[in-house]
């Protein structure tokens, strides 16, 4: 029998240290995760990724994909979309180093659908199986298995689960599955995944932070009053302009951000954002963002037309720009209003918290409502997990609420 864990009262607020055995960690890991984009994953070929303080090594196998998650009795929902790169071959998840001599085994080499270690040979299946020690005049493979874990394919992401126990169904976000344009995107950050968390939920900083971009020609230069609630699948931040319009921001439990923008001047449709905040280390976070623009025939033509332009070029050096802003090498304004400026001043907001930031030294206000509910929230379900009492159960309609245009 596993010896039973005990938690001080000060884990429940440690939302930061996401490691293996941690209350935040262990939280983290009772919910499907997105590990890498699907398009970064070629079939036959394999990866190291860290996430959540450990390292593995992620693989994508030579056969063919069969569709994971079939319609499910009852549930109404069509066959599982895979997005960009399904149907290439199954991804995998297993252990970083090989169970024989502990080489790394993103080394070696795909064959089927399992991996060939490096550096004597050993074979493992995509859930850790050992299934060949090629060296071994009598194998004792059956004795051999490292850790692997669940993976499913949805909307051009792999997720994972890495939690204890079976693994909950994969939650599915119908917002998504429409026709239209989709697409995904990812960016490191450093600092906690949980500035990133807060941040988004915060309408009052885009009236500052967000000064020049496209969200203040879009109307959203005046300071809101804020509100928000908790609600079934996590809180709705409200946050009301003059003249009556609220934007809503919808935070999906545990570390999911969903905004709904209206159509921009160049003709691409209504917009669904959806991105994870997904703790690499405790100081460092990998977003993975899916978006769906609503837009159909000739309008989705000429919107990947500019997508296609946008990303012919290098990548932009948000990161290295922040850095430099933050050493007083540069400011923002210096900058201009490039199209990746929403990404530069993100980060130098969080960034600029520290990469774990000390919350001891805050002074929250009216304006803070929503940062405080989330907090209390995450403390609560911390402190259930702690003393071992049931979790909140969260699910989402098949809707949320547009987030502009609403009125009071």
């Amino acid at each position: 029998m596993a010896e039973e864990v005990t938690y001080p009262a000060a884990d429940w607020t440690d939302f930061d240290r996401i490691g293996p055995g941690t209350l935040a960690g262990r939280y983290l890991r009772r919910f499907w995760q997105p590990v890498q984009r699907s398009r970064d994953l070629p079939a036959g070929r394999a990866k190291p990724i860290r996430i959540m303080g450990e390292d593995f090594t992620l693989y994508r196998g030579e056969r063919p994909h069969p569709n994971p998650l079939p319609k499910g009795e009852g549930t109404g929902l069509p066959p599982l979309p895979l997005g960009e790169g399904g149907g290439e071959g199954v991804p995998h998840l297993v252990a970083f180093r090989c169970a024989h001599r502990g080489t790394q085994l993103s080394t070696g080499w795909v064959e089927g659908d399992g991996l060939r270690c490096f550096y004597h040979g050993w074979k493992y299946d995509g859930m850790g199986q050992c299934r060949e020690q090629p060296a071994e005049p009598e194998p004792f493979c059956p004795r051999i298995k490292i850790n692997g874990y669940p993976v499913q394919e949805y909307l051009g992401l792999v997720f994972a689960y890495l939690g204890e126990g079976d693994p909950p169904p994969l939650p599915r976000y119908p917002d998504f599955e429409a026709e239209g344009v989709h697409t995904t995107g990812t960016y490191v950050r450093d600092c906690s995944f949980f500035n990133s968390i807060e941040n988004g939920v915060d309408p009052v900083h885009v009236a500052f932070v967000h000064r020049r971009s496209a969200f203040t020609d879009h109307g959203l230069l005046d300071v809101p009053r804020v509100a928000g609630e908790e609600t079934e699948y996590g809180v709705v931040s409200r946050a009301q302009r003059p003249g009556g319009a609220v934007r809503l921001t919808h935070h999906l439990m545990p570390n999911m951000l969903h905004i709904k923008s209206s159509p921009d001047e160049e003709g691409a449709g209504w917009t669904d954002a959806l991105a994870w905040r997904v703790p690499i280390d405790d100081d460092r976070h990998v977003s993975f963002n899916v978006t769906l623009v609503h837009v159909t025939g000739e309008a989705a033509q000429r919107y990947e037309a500019r997508l296609r332009a946008r990303e012919a070029g290098e990548p932009p050096p948000v990161n290295e720009l922040a850095a430099r802003i933050m050493a007083g090498e540069l400011h923002v304004d210096d900058l201009g209003q490039p199209p990746y400026i929403v990404g530069v001043q993100d980060t130098i907001a969080q960034v600029g918290q520290g990469a774990l930031a000390d919350r001891r030294g805050e002074h929250l206000g009216r304006s803070d409502a929503v940062v405080a509910l989330i907090r209390s929230i995450w403390a609560r379900e911390l402190q259930a997990l702690a003393e071992g009492r049931p979790l909140k159960q969260w699910s989402r309609s098949e809707r949320v609420e547009a987030t502009a245009g609403a009125q009071t």
